[in-house]
């Protein structure tokens, strides 16, 4: 429980408004017999300047991605396919939590989603760009068509007051750049947000900020938790 009144509630997106994508990489590593937590141990190594930092920030295209994401696992000798591993970055729209958001709006609070993201190569309908949940947020493939699960993460998008996109932004959770260009565009000091990740790593900045977090394990929890932290009930 926070004593400061809160005015904003920030949510990650893949992982807190979707569900997390780790099961579908330890799915994977199970199939191709890699290490478990491989794909974790690879995005997590260096994790300022990897390949999944860099294509966050959008230093680099899909293409790019690909060729630093495959080499960083053949170092650990492993032939981990990087297409492969945007494909499984998708995750399934939480309609509780989308609940909660309309519901916090609704008491005339501020929403705002921050989520580190990835573009899409130009003229490239790439299938893991396009499945990523907190990629194309638009809803568009890039080829004029949308798809039902991006119509639907689009929707949900539309409901943020403000969106901080680290392939937008040219910074990314958890630099701490990143979440003062967050607070300057929902117009809050830190102690007036509370902030919702599925990772310690970008919550502990945020918490160093002054802000109220939480972390996300599923999202029973994590909406008991704002619900405390907000005083007010957010399910039905």
């Amino acid at each position: 429980m926070t004593t400061q009144k809160i005015r904003a509630v920030l949510f990650d997106f893949g992982g807190v408004v979707l569900t997390s994508p780790f099961d579908a990489f330890a799915e994977y590593e199970r199939a191709e017999g890699f290490p478990v937590g491989l794909i974790r141990d690879i995005n997590s190594t260096n994790s300022d300047d990897n390949a999944w930092a860099r294509f966050e920030r959008n230093d680099v295209d899909t293409d790019g991605f690909v060729e630093l994401f495959e080499a960083e696992a053949l170092a650990r000798g492993h032939r981990a396919s990087g297409r492969k591993v945007l494909e499984l970055i998708a995750g399934d729209v939480r309609p509780e939590m989308v609940e909660a958001i309309r519901r916090i709006k609704s008491a005339g609070l501020i929403t705002a989603c921050l989520t580190n993201n990835f573009r899409r190569s130009p003229n490239r309908s790439d299938a893991g760009a396009a499945s990523a949940g907190a990629s194309g947020l638009d809803g568009s493939k890039g080829d004029g068509t949308v798809s039902p699960r991006e119509a639907q993460v689009a929707e949900v998008m539309a409901l943020f007051d403000h969106v901080a996109e680290s392939s937008v932004i040219g910074v990314r959770k958890p630099e701490q750049a990143f979440y003062l260009r967050a607070l300057d565009m929902v117009g809050t000091a830190p102690d007036e947000a509370v902030f919702l990740d599925d990772l310690g790593i970008n919550l502990k900045p945020a918490r160093a900020m002054g802000m109220t977090t939480i972390k996300v394990l599923d999202a029973d929890q994590a909406l008991t938790d704002l619900e405390q932290v907000l005083d007010m009930p957010l399910r039905s």
